[in-house]
């Protein structure tokens, strides 16, 4: 097993193409190629994981955060990060961070903070724009099917909860080969007319070299013919928070408690208790203050995320409560989530999970 057939795993679930642009989400130390002995999920890479990794044989962390995040202009191992950095390249162990790809994916980190709070009805809070892209290209019609069934399996066509989703359209297509082509059908010299089907496939952007060489691996022609287009249209599968419905409606105060202890809660900073009950929650994990208009005009009864600075906290004014659980707090589970991805598509290889808490925050009682 090679490192890189895990991180693929990974990958395919939350492409890398998906992070903000802020992000340093990817391999940060190691090589994809050296063979994998263990792999340790985590919450974040400090020393302390480091050891758990070397005690527990495992060259590969995968972590939610990334430990290089801004550019380091020296190791000395000063700081922490240094630290890890220094540790992980003497120790030859790969560092691999899903960060805010893991967060832009629907059942990522936030439909985890979801499924613990046993939302109903789940859907991205901020979709993103300008994510999908039209495929529109030409094939004989013998040939449609086989061309269409290669860019479908390459993940094209998909909408919502269809796949395989594409409009064809028959007509006659003109070519001439000129000396030095080998054509398909038709003779060097002489115009051909072929009747062909006009084929239209959405795919979402980071999913286009593997398409295009989909479709141009399965084309008859020697020279394939294809238009791509960005599209304005929103992607509902992808994008920032989750918004969803609790199975049955809660007290305000009943439900702050459930949150407290689901997430192990220090404290919880909120604004006002509205006296209303709880049905429409809002999550977003992280430093989440950027959705707290966007909860509010989704009519979210609750919006819990953290790092909320204290003049956002007026932001939600008294439409919705707003909580801050803390940003460990919210994202732990985030390390279930790796892991249950991990071991779902290798369950015999050694997939692990720190036994190192690494929430830098403690509270006084």
């Amino acid at each position: 097993m090679k490192i890189k057939d895990l991180l693929s795993a990974i990958e395919a679930f939350a492409a890398p193409e998906l992070q903000e642009d802020y992000d340093n989400a990817g391999l940060l130390t190691g090589n994809s190629d050296w063979a994998c002995k263990g792999v340790l999920c985590s919450l974040d890479v400090t020393p302390g994981v480091i050891k758990d990794a070397l005690e527990k044989n495992c060259n590969l962390i995968i972590a939610h955060h990334p430990i290089i995040f801004r550019g380091l202009k020296q190791l000395t191992g000063k700081i922490y990060v240094e630290e890890v950095i220094i540790d992980a390249i003497k120790n030859d162990i790969a560092i691999y961070a899903a960060h805010t790809n893991l967060d832009n994916v629907l059942l990522g980190v936030n439909g985890k903070i979801a499924e613990k709070l046993g939302l109903k009805n789940i859907s991205i809070l901020q979709p993103k724009q300008r994510i999908l892209r039209r495929l529109i290209t030409f094939a004989p019609n013998d040939k449609v099917e086989e061309v269409r069934n290669a860019v479908f399996n390459a993940g094209a066509g998909h909408i919502g909860n269809y796949s395989e989703c594409s409009f064809n359209s028959e007509g006659l297509g003109t070519f001439k080969a000129e000396k030095g082509a080998d054509p398909y059908v038709g003779e060097i010299g002489k115009r051909q007319y072929e009747k062909e089907t006009k084929i239209e496939i959405v795919y979402p952007t980071y999913l286009e070299e593997q398409v295009v060489k989909a479709l141009i691996d399965n084309h008859p022609y020697e020279e394939v013919a294809y238009d791509i287009f960005t599209m304005e249209n929103v992607h509902f599968g992808i994008g920032s928070g989750i918004i969803g419905e609790l199975e049955e409606e809660m007290e305000e105060s009943v439900f702050l408690k459930t949150v407290h202890d689901i997430f192990h809660c220090g404290v919880i900073k909120h604004t006002a208790l509205r006296s209303k009950s709880v049905k429409k929650v809002a999550v977003c994990g992280g430093a989440g203050s950027f959705l707290i208009k966007k909860a509010a005009q989704a009519g979210a009864d609750f919006y819990i995320t953290s790092d909320v600075k204290y003049h956002e906290f007026f932001d939600a004014e008294g439409k919705m409560v707003l909580a801050d659980i803390g940003h460990y707090e919210s994202e732990q589970f985030t390390v279930d989530l790796l892991h249950g991805l991990l071991a779902q598509k290798f369950p015999t290889f050694a997939v692990l999970k720190t036994s190192v808490n690494t929430n830098p925050v403690k509270y006084f009682k």
